[in-house]
């Protein structure tokens, strides 16, 4: 082993050694989705017994149909907690089912934040989710998916995702949750601002074709830089998850995945097993890695993109993986063979939403499909080389 191998193996166990060796798991007061999903399997609809909620989207999409619209209707307002999170159900359905159980989410927390049962910090935890609750039912908000559970998932869809024929998955990294899924300062650091930087700029940049964004929070994502930053098992679980939405999207819309951080280990690993479906590109940015050497080795035909800005100190991290731990090659050297681009202007490891940035830049002509315009690392524009 190099030595230039051995310090950087040093580097990730004093990581592992200053931050703990299991990320700390925010813990929610009971578990309402596995109350539901109990429910829910012992339930009939007109005699019939719901289908499996680990079903395919097609399975779920069959069941959904063969419903008349009041049976769909009681099934939402029965088990919001499930048909929001069904791959599959109708988009109204989902999103009336997650309003309906952010409401519920939102009358709990409010309770837990007044009640002495608590301590003081459960208080305030409780009061920032409801305030986080309030944010999610403002305006006409497009909940895709919600579980409260410990720091909770969410996803939510910007755009007409029904009739776009082209769709972006925004994949984000580390200390992503409920509470972290939208911010005051720094929006386009946190996913909801990356969605909505995205959309606008697809609109602005060819307001006819019809577009929809997706701010995809629905996986646990590792606390802080510690053991779980460092291998690919929440990557795993979360790929499982991302292929699920991925199989459920318009089968006529090009999809774009934007995988941010340690996002981009997560759409590695789910790379070899896209569905069959049109999955046209695959960007990762501030990446650690992708668990591969090479692009290749992802076995994809969707076209692998890589952005990293100068000031991003993920250039620091250890590319390298042993024993598990570490993410592979740097996705933005030439021998991984990426498409690299140019992300001047994106200010640090966050900044690559941010307008004005060359990386928001790319980042829209990739989601359009308008690859001449893709500004790449390089002068020689190379990046672009054989797509028309």
């Amino acid at each position: 082993m190099s030595i230039r191998a051995l310090l950087a193996l040093s580097v990730v166990f004093i990581m592992l050694a200053t931050t703990g060796w299991t990320a700390l798991r925010p813990g929610g007061a009971g578990d309402p989705r596995a109350a539901a999903l109990s429910s829910w399997r012992h339930g009939t609809i007109a005699s019939h017994k719901l289908p499996d909620p680990d079903s395919g989207a097609r399975t779920i999409a069959r069941f959904f149909a063969s419903l008349t619209g009041g049976q769909r209707l009681a099934l939402t307002e029965r088990y919001p907690l499930i048909v929001g999170n069904l791959n599959g159900a109708p988009l109204t359905l989902r999103y009336r089912a997650n309003h309906a159980a952010i409401e519920q989410a939102r009358t709990a927390e409010t309770a837990r934040s007044h009640s002495d049962q608590f301590t003081v910090a459960g208080r305030i935890d409780a009061a920032r989710r409801a305030a986080r609750y309030t944010s999610l039912l403002s305006g006409h908000r497009q909940i895709l998916s919600f579980d409260p559970t410990g720091s909770g998932r969410v996803a939510e869809v910007f755009g007409d995702l029904k009739a776009a024929k082209r769709v972006s998955v925004v994949v984000p990294g580390v200390d992503t949750n409920l509470l972290t899924f939208e911010r005051a300062t720094k929006p386009y650091a946190a996913p909801v601002g990356m969605a909505t930087a995205l959309y606008d700029a697809e609109r602005a940049a060819d307001p006819g074709v019809r577009t929809a964004v997706i701010a995809w929070a629905d996986y646990t994502t590792p606390t802080g830089l510690g053991l779980d930053a460092s291998t690919g098992n929440m990557a795993e679980r979360g790929a499982t998850r991302l292929n699920a939405l991925l199989s459920a999207l318009p089968q006529h819309a090009e999809v774009s995945l934007f995988c941010h951080s340690y996002g981009s280990v997560l759409c590695g690993v789910a790379a070899p097993d896209l569905p069959g479906r049109s999955v046209s590109d695959i960007t990762v940015f501030g990446s650690p890695g992708m668990r591969v050497q090479r692009a290749s080795q992802l076995h994809t035909s969707a076209h692998v993109w890589a952005a990293r800005d100068s000031s991003d100190w993920i250039s620091d991290v250890p590319h390298l993986e042993i024993a598990g731990l570490g993410h592979g090659a740097d996705p933005v050297n030439d021998s991984f063979g990426a498409r690299v681009i140019s992300a001047a202007g994106a200010s640090g490891h966050p900044g690559y939403f941010a307008p004005g940035t060359t990386s928001l830049a790319n980042f829209t002509q990739i989601a359009l499909g308008n690859y001449a315009a893709v500004a790449c690392q390089d002068a020689d524009e190379g990046c672009t080389s054989g797509l028309a």
